[in-house]
């Protein structure tokens, strides 16, 4: 397997890596508490009170020390607690001269596979569809169209081989080549089937690009239009759109990468093998944690509806477990509801703790010596993470 392969299968097949670094913290005040007992505008961190100034200090100075023994480019985070605001910043450039800022705009790759579901769940509360439908309903002559269902599409058990395959794919050839819909399902649908639909879990974007496909035949829009719709417009969510291009708006962070052998700017590599027509989109680091509250807290959809989106219905499959599964358009951990996505050079992670309303959104850029595994970001957010959570850590394995 290349690194460029590596680069662009998202956490999925990352699932045993687990951070076993721990930061302390210094409590502004010694006692059992909880987020109803703190006060003069400390935060609850375990059983503790602690100033949001002391954590920011210290996420701060633990990404600055990361991006040396990481050799990023730039980080942005942004990390709250309930209502309070404990660092949103930026770290490093975008570009030689020009300074990363908050604001900057970068690709929010998997994230959308939550909108996705998001969509699929919506359209199926407006009877529009079930998640139970068959494929064959729309497209009777895919492999096994009568035994996969949109449900499996959505939560990668429909049995489908994945087309990000270089050997199909030869995405090192032409980084800029734009994919249409029907060449990738094709190539996805040319291999043979990883298992019997609905027996295991293959995380596979020819299952999303797929899915696509029946919700714009269903609604008779294109996907754009229901993510919009669903999404994008009751969640205010401004700086998140759709491309039909590689066009990212400005400010820009721009990305790099050594996958080919030499280290380039990858900014503007063409991402339309990556996911379903209008779910290839941008976002910045503030609509990125507004995302991750909103499907953590499931204000979009009917409480069933939200159950279902989070339900384990992966759990009995490898690798996953009670406590680490795949659901729809999203990784449940230990508590937290979290999407790392990664493009050609662009790693990110949205994690969010509904017990505790803690909500991580951090982007990285690599560097020349940036290590293809584990992913920085996936890092950062769980440091982060046990940080505000001792108790509750975030964990990317058992």
């Amino acid at each position: 397997m290349t690194a460029f392969t590596r680069a662009i299968v998202i956490h999925c097949t990352r699932l045993l890596f687990a951070a076993a670094v721990v930061v302390a913290v210094s409590p502004a005040r010694a006692q059992d508490t909880d987020k109803a007992a703190c006060a003069d505008g400390t935060v609850p961190v375990g059983s503790d009170c602690v100033q949001p100034s002391e954590l920011a200090g210290k996420i701060r100075s633990m990404i600055t020390d990361f991006m040396k023994e990481d050799d990023l480019t730039a980080v942005i985070v942004n990390v709250r607690v309930g209502d309070t605001q404990i660092l949103r910043e930026a770290f490093g450039i975008s570009m030689t001269g020009v300074p990363a800022t908050p604001e900057m705009h970068f690709r929010n790759g998997a994230v959308a596979i939550a909108y996705l579901s998001t969509v699929l769940l919506r359209m199926q509360e407006e009877g529009l569809l079930s998640i139970d439908d068959k494929l064959s309903k729309w497209f009777p002559d895919y492999p096994k169209a009568d035994q996969v269902t949109l449900h499996m599409l959505m939560t990668s058990t429909s049995g489908y081989a994945d087309y990000v395959n270089l050997d199909i794919l030869p995405l090192y050839e032409d980084p800029f080549r734009s994919y249409t819909p029907d060449e990738l399902i094709h190539m996805g649908l040319s291999q043979p089937m990883v298992c019997e639909p609905g027996t295991c879990f293959a995380y596979a974007h020819t299952s999303f690009v797929i899915l696509g496909e029946v919700l714009s035949k269903v609604a008779g829009k294109p996907v754009a239009e229901l993510i919009r719709d669903f999404v994008l417009t009751p969640l205010a969510l401004d700086n998140t759109r759709s491309e039909q291009t590689a066009v990212i708006r400005p400010p820009v962070l721009h990305a790099f990468t050594a996958e080919r052998g030499v280290f380039e700017d990858s900014t503007y590599w063409d991402p339309s093998w990556t996911l379903a027509r209008g779910a290839v989109m941008t976002t910045d680091i503030d609509d990125l944690v507004t995302s991750a509250i909103a499907i953590g807290d499931g204000t979009l959809l009917s409480p069933e509806s939200h159950q279902l989106q989070l339900a384990p219905s992966t759990a009995g499959m490898p690798p996953f477990n009670d406590t680490v599964y795949y659901a729809m358009g999203v990784l449940v951990t230990h508590g937290w509801v979290i999407q790392t996505p990664s493009f050609a050079g662009y790693a990110a992670a949205m994690a969010y703790l509904p017990s505790r309303k803690i909500v991580i959104g951090v982007a990285a850029t690599n560097g020349r010596d940036t290590p293809d595994t584990p992913r920085p970001t996936d890092v950062l957010f769980l440091r982060i993470g046990e940080m505000l959570a001792p108790d509750q850590a975030p964990k990317m394995g058992r």
